[in-house]
């Protein structure tokens, strides 16, 4: 019994230690596959931590780059803001010295700099270029100064200006190009600078230099950009200006030659004046000496031509009716030049008043009516009945319709035309037109028939005689009722001459 319960428990304490042993083995097998899906976990989760750390490495890089863009962007916009300004501020002045002074230092200082030089160019004997200082913010006197002589010395120009590109420290190309604007960084102690060269339509004019002298001042893309803008609209500016200098210079020679003209023209017409005021009074005089032995030859004549000394032959007073037509044509010649006279100085009273023009045509036409009969003319006469009254003197009108009409008679031949019509026109005028069928005047002479003795040569008008002063009288005439007379033509179908009277109020 007691073997038999040994036996039991050390079979039931085997059975449950397998049992254990294989709850264990189970458990064991359970807790190594949970062991192994958190660490699958946690390798997952450590991949996801290292990509978001990734992505936030790339979140802050692109922030920082956001923000470096931004800043690049605003600077780009202050830049443009400010070139705008200064566009502006240079745009109102055409002096070359004022166009440099505009930009000022704090105007640098907005563009993104510290520093900033400019210089002109000019060329030398040698072929060399001479600097000439125009610009120095940042910089003292003699540093500026020891700037200019050493870019004299350097060949850095020759480069910079074969190159006539903005340029900087930023881009600097590698060779020559380089190695000048190393050294133009150097020569003018800056960390970082944007030049360009400065050009008119004549070629490069200067050149001009903005940077900093600090590490802290970065410098973007854009500046160069900004520097080549500002280059470009100096160099407009300056263009501008010459421009404005070369008009005004002109303008004043221009000026100085027509003061000179006007003054020789003055001193030209003040001589003339006196000329004619002395031909005036020498006419007035011979005319006067030619009257009195001119009224006795006529008073001879006519004593001898009466027969009152006794009978004289035929031949004999044939000749001396000649001498006293000539002598007649000789005293209207000599009143005509007295008359001319006259009223070229003012000397003939004009007797201004309202007249009915169809009165003075008719008496006219009256006192020539045998004339234009001789030669079968046929005369009309269109004047309205609501023409108005001109301001005139009546005699002195009367001898411009009897020269007028008598030249009108002289060059048409018989059985042509003769008219005068007459209407109102703007300005209170009265225009009067005489015309005739005859044989015209030529273009080249119709500017000329008004001048002092001046006759038409013709083979027509060679066989009519005349003085060549009646069309001058007549145009001193209507000068003086502050009229004006001018004549048109046709060769071979007649003239019209046409003058203008003041209308009566």
């Amino acid at each position: 019994m007691e073997m038999f319960n040994t036996d039991f428990i050390l079979n039931f304490i085997g059975t449950t230690s397998f049992i254990t042993v294989l709850c264990l083995w189970i458990a064991l097998i359970f807790k190594i596959d949970q062991i192994k899906k958190l660490k699958f976990t946690l390798d997952k989760l450590k991949r996801s931590f290292d990509e978001l750390d990734e992505q936030a490495k790339l979140i802050v890089k692109t922030d920082l780059e956001l923000n470096k863009t931004q800043e690049e962007l605003d600077k780009k916009v202050a830049g443009l803001y400010t070139l705008q300004r200064l566009s502006r501020a240079i745009s109102t002045t055409l002096d070359e010295e004022q166009i440099f002074a505009r930009i000022e230092e704090p105007l640098i200082r907005e563009f993104g700099f510290e520093k900033a030089l400019a210089f002109t160019f000019k060329k030398v004997r040698d072929g060399s270029l001479e600097l000439n200082l125009r610009i120095q913010a940042g910089y003292s006197e003699e540093e500026a100064e020891k700037i200019k002589h050493n870019l004299e010395k350097e060949s850095i120009l020759s480069i910079i200006i074969k190159n006539n590109a903005p340029f900087s420290s930023l881009n600097a190309a590698s060779g020559k190009l380089k190695q000048a604007t190393e050294s133009i960084k150097n020569l003018c102690l800056l960390n970082s600078f944007a030049g360009s060269i400065i050009s008119t339509k004549d070629g490069p004019y200067g050149l001009i230099i903005m940077g900093n002298e600090s590490s802290l001042s970065v410098l973007i893309e854009g500046d160069e950009e900004i520097v080549g803008i500002l280059a470009n609209q100096l160099g407009q500016a300056i263009e501008n200006a010459k421009l404005f200098e070369e008009t005004f210079r002109s303008h004043q020679e221009l000026e100085r030659r027509v003061t000179e003209r006007t003054k020789e023209l003055t001193d030209a017409l003040s001589e003339i004046k006196q000329i004619s005021k002395r031909k005036s009074e020498f006419v007035s005089a011979v005319s006067h000496e030619l009257r009195t032995p001119l009224t006795s030859i006529k008073g001879y004549a006519s004593i001898l031509t009466a027969g009152t000394l006794g009978e004289i032959p035929p031949a004999v007073k044939e000749r001396i009716e000649k001498i006293h037509h000539h002598s007649n044509e000789l005293t209207d010649l000599i009143n005509n030049l007295l008359d001319i006279s006259r009223i070229e100085s003012g000397k003939v009273e004009m007797k201004i008043e309202p007249h009915n023009l169809s009165l003075i045509i008719e008496k006219v036409a009256d006192l020539l009516m045998p004339q234009i009969k001789e030669k079968q003319l046929q005369f009309s006469l269109k004047i309205p009945a609501g023409l108005g009254l001109a301001l005139a003197d009546a005699h002195q009108i009367e001898r411009v319709f009897i020269n007028l009409i008598s030249n009108a008679i002289k060059y048409t031949p018989n059985q042509g035309k003769i008219g005068i019509s007459a209407v109102k026109i703007p300005d209170n005028y009265l225009r009067i037109d005489v015309s005739d069928s005859g044989y015209g005047i030529p273009l080249e002479d119709l500017n000329k028939i008004f001048n002092e003795f001046y006759r038409v040569d013709s083979m027509i008008t060679r066989g009519i005689k005349g003085t060549g002063l009646g069309l001058s009288l007549v145009k001193y005439i209507i000068e003086a009722h502050k009229g004006k007379i001018w004549a048109t033509s046709k060769l071979n179908e007649g003239s019209i001459f046409s003058f203008t009277l003041p209308v009566a109020k």
